[in-house]
């Protein structure tokens, strides 16, 4: 290949392939998802800074509400790092609220937050297995666990909320705080510098990522693609698990319905942070800031008094951009 290079011959498809990614690293890409942050930060401080955008309790539910976006993200950042998708996560959340509030009553908070985790990491493994050992594709497993696991949910308590009262589940969970700083906030910073160390500093991490990159020439390289991509799914419904708790935490009750409605926000975040929908590229950090992005533009659409619908549209232009972005970075890769 030396010898191509100073001979001003061709180079291999694979070095031409890393010399995209790295054309593609350089520059602003990598640093977007910051600066859009602080350019919708500045612009509703400007245009909202009578609506109270900026004062301290706006901002610290921009962050509550931010947080389970955060975790939920960083599960999906692993499912699309491997070139999959989960489109279960937001019935999962859903229903793993349920699964805290009923076991939490009888067995305390740790209990219930150990129970709903291992729902999620179950529905997690289905889909995996599904989707690996019958040869569907993520998506259409995932989508079809959307509406079995809603319809658990539903059945669950018959479309009623229970109630928790356990104040330690609820201190830890949601609602308590350590000095100024929310519990919320707390478990979002240690879910993403987990997330983080993970993907970049663990082995499994960088298989996710070959194997979303080029499954074959992982497989060439003795990684165990079937697992990795098994695990990968199970990891994005344990964090969807786990946000469901953080939420049952926030509003004291577990819902059929709690966090169904996150499923866009959570694939715009995910995406607009830098992590390539078709795999290979991943950003935690940057799913984390897009979450933040993402409460941002909601809380803003709100106090400018935009409709749900409205936000709807918002969220579909944004993840339709960002799909378009990924196709056109893959195509000059």
């Amino acid at each position: 290949m030396t010898g191509d290079i100073a001979a001003g011959g061709p180079l291999p498809a694979a070095a031409r392939q890393w010399l995209a990614r790295r054309r593609q690293d350089a520059g602003l890409r990598p640093y977007v998802v910051y600066i859009a942050a602080a350019l919708i930060f500045g612009l509703f401080a400007v245009i909202l800074r009578d609506d109270g955008f900026l004062t301290a309790s706006n901002l610290l539910n921009i962050g509550r509400q931010a947080a389970p976006i955060a975790v939920m993200a960083v599960g999906m950042t692993f499912a699309l790092a491997s070139a999959e998708i989960d489109l279960s996560v937001g019935s999962v959340t859903a229903l793993s609220s349920l699964v805290a509030a009923e076991m939490v009553g009888d067995y305390g908070f740790a209990a219930g937050a150990a129970a709903a985790l291992a729902v999620g990491a179950v529905i997690g493994l289905v889909n995996g297995v599904i989707t690996v050992k019958v040869r569907i594709p993520s998506f259409l497993v995932t989508l079809g666990m959307l509406g079995i696991v809603s319809g658990i949910a539903r059945n669950m308590n018959n479309l009623q909320s229970l109630p928790i009262r356990n104040d330690a589940f609820l201190a830890v969970f949601g609602a308590g705080s350590l000095g100024p700083v929310s519990s919320l906030l707390i478990w979002t910073v240690v879910v993403g510098l987990a997330g983080h160390l993970v993907l970049h500093q663990l082995r499994w991490g960088r298989h996710v990522l070959s194997v979303g990159a080029d499954r074959s020439a992982a497989a060439a390289l003795g990684i165990n693609t079937a697992r990795i991509r098994i695990t990968a799914l199970m990891t994005s419904a344990a964090a969807a698990s786990f946000a469901g708790v953080l939420l049952a935490g926030r509003l004291a009750i577990g819902r059929h319905d709690l966090g169904e409605n996150l499923l866009l926000t959570v694939i715009a975040a995910v995406v607009i942070g830098g992590t390539n929908l078709f795999g290979g590229r991943a950003s935690v950090a940057g799913a984390v800031v897009g979450s933040v992005v993402m409460a941002m533009l909601n809380n803003g659409l709100i106090l400018m008094g935009l409709r749900v619908a409205d936000q709807l549209i918002a969220r579909g232009v944004i993840i339709i951009l960002a799909v378009a972005l990924s196709m056109r970075e893959q195509k000059e890769a």
